[in-house]
């Protein structure tokens, strides 16, 4: 079974045209698929409308319990249900999931050190029923993932959604081949970031540490590399990074293992 990851942010959950785009693109792609997608503003501004602090730390959300129920509410309840209602007018056949349906996707909630980020939930790749996706890829379905899991205690978890993206493919790559996109805001990785043309057509591990000595590729970029390239190492076929008005084009950068 060959299986299609695409996750997409925030900068295009919070764009209505380019939701409905994006969509339009995404419902053409043929065979088994999944879509994780992230939260965008809506929370932090419901948040803040209902004088709840917003506290974050280092860039990532801390999720306190007031926080966790307004996130779940807008991650696994507006957002999702939108996208799949979105994804059902275009005739594809999506089904809006959390972790917690089906017990998909289970995960554990943080430590507290040396940072209490709150209800968030870590997850690895044991911890996904490949086989209750499978079934829903046989009856038609296209699973629609919010960033919101479970402990299988009761509790509800908040969850990086790259993190979702990255930890379905590396599970569903036991069972064929995987293919990863991870739509972001520019066309691909750039050799230089003040120039939008310079997209790097393919990265592998051979020249990625050369990239890195050259100073082609910075600090912000190299994360999501890592990322990338953990997930090809766990026996993800490859990651595509692009712009998710590309998704249909062969435009933006291939990470894998080695040059074909």
């Amino acid at each position: 079974m060959n299986t299609l990851i695409v996750k997409i942010g925030g900068n295009i959950i919070d764009d209505p045209c380019a939701l409905t785009g994006f969509l339009k693109d995404f419902s053409k792609l043929a065979g088994a698929k999944i879509l994780v997608h992230g939260g965008g503003k809506l929370a932090t501004d419901i948040l803040e409308k209902l004088q709840i602090p917003v506290k974050m730390h280092e860039g990532r959300r801390i999720t306190d319990a007031e926080t966790l129920k307004v996130c779940t509410m807008v991650y696994a309840g507006w957002i999702n249900k939108s996208v799949v209602a979105q994804l059902q007018a275009l005739g594809c056949n999506a089904i809006g999931l959390s972790g917690a349906d089906g017990n998909v996707l289970r995960a554990h909630r943080r430590l507290p050190e040396p940072v209490d980020f709150g209800f968030v939930g870590d997850i690895s790749a044991d911890a996904v029923d490949v086989s209750f996706l499978t079934a829903l890829f046989e009856q038609g379905l296209c699973p629609v993932f919010c960033a919101v899991t479970h402990d299988e205690r009761g509790t509800l978890l908040n969850t990086n959604a790259d993190t979702v993206a990255s930890t379905l493919a590396i599970a569903l790559s036991k069972a064929g081949f995987t293919k990863q996109i991870i739509c972001f805001e520019k066309d691909g990785v750039l050799s230089d970031i003040n120039n939008p043309q310079s997209v790097i057509d393919e990265i592998t591990e051979e020249n990625y540490a050369l990239l890195k000595e050259e100073g082609a590729i910075t600090e912000g970029m190299i994360p999501k590399l890592d990322q990338a390239f953990a997930a090809i190492r766990a026996g993800v076929g490859e990651v595509h990074i692009k712009h998710a008005r590309n998704l249909l084009s062969g435009k933006g950068t291939v990470v894998r293992k080695t040059r074909d």
